[in-house]
């Protein structure tokens, strides 16, 4: 099994690298980058490509890694002995399986994907090592040992809101996707919008790259954020001619609320476009 891209994920050689050396090495991939840069996609698209069930694991701040395994439902099983259901009897009836059990008994091999573990407690990472290195885990409630039938494609991703233990990025394959350059970009805007006008991409790909450049942004748009603003420029039909200007620090960019995202940096951006034309 190896990953080459898709036509619809633009992925660069070490990124295909990492997706390969991970699945050669049976380690976790965990994926690192900003927002926006399409590490959940990258999952989605391997599953795709490999032709593998994807099972999505999305880690909130209140999520714990037995969930990940399986959850004891002892208020529906509390239910069910007051309507005198013979259910009851069975407590298996009452195990309700996670996704990492999903996994391992699934009849054939299947992406994982463990989806922003930076959101969930400090130990969270901790708790699941012994899983994901020996694939195998207990149950207690009905004494029952749970083994992988076949080791899952693991995908981690992470947004580097907390850093993670150094025993679990051990047992990981790491790869950060790098920011895309200009070239990069244009190869993923084509794969979304494939009839769009260079001069029009030409020039909202300068815009956008200027605004990402703004020093004190405090959140700096991404490649998901300029697919959203060139979609509406395409719906409004903006010409080329509205994004160009001799001294682009003196326009603010149409339909900016799609690039910046929250009040700060508005302002911020507006003040610096109205110190621009004061200098002038």
């Amino acid at each position: 099994m190896r990953f080459k891209g898709s036509a619809t994920y633009v992925a660069t050689d070490d990124l295909n690298l990492a997706v390969n050396a991970a699945i050669t090495l049976q380690r976790p991939l965990l994926v690192k980058g900003e927002p926006g840069t399409g590490k959940t996609k990258l999952a989605e698209e391997v599953a795709a490509a490999l032709d593998l069930p994807l099972l999505e694991w999305h880690i909130k701040s209140t999520t714990k890694a037995q969930q990940g395994l399986y959850e004891y439902d002892a208020v529906s099983r509390l239910r069910d002995s007051q309507l005198g259901d013979p259910r009851v009897h069975d407590i298996a009836n009452y195990i309700v399986r996670g996704m990492l059990w999903q996994a391992f008994t699934s009849d054939a091999p299947v992406v994982l994907l463990i989806d922003e573990i930076d959101k969930a407690d400090i130990e969270f990472p901790n708790d699941l090592l012994r899983e994901l290195d020996r694939m195998e885990f207990f149950v207690y409630e009905t004494r029952e040992l749970v083994r992988a039938k076949h080791r899952p494609i693991v995908f981690i991703t992470s947004n580097n809101e907390k850093e993670l233990p150094d025993a679990f990025l051990r047992r990981c394959f790491f790869h950060y996707i790098r920011f895309p350059d200009k070239e990069t970009m244009e190869r993923i805007v084509d794969v979304h919008f494939p009839g769009i006008k260079k001069m029009l991409l030409r020039e909202a790909l300068e815009v956008f790259f200027e605004v990402r450049e703004v020093p004190g942004l405090k959140k700096k748009p991404s490649t998901s954020e300029l697919l959203d603003w060139l979609k509406l420029l395409l719906a409004e039909d903006i010409p080329p001619e509205a994004l160009r200007a001799k001294d682009r620090k003196t326009i603010v960019p149409p339909l900016h609320g799609a690039l910046l995202k929250n009040e700060q940096d508005v302002h911020l951006f507006e003040r610096l476009v109205f110190m621009a034309r004061q200098n002038r």
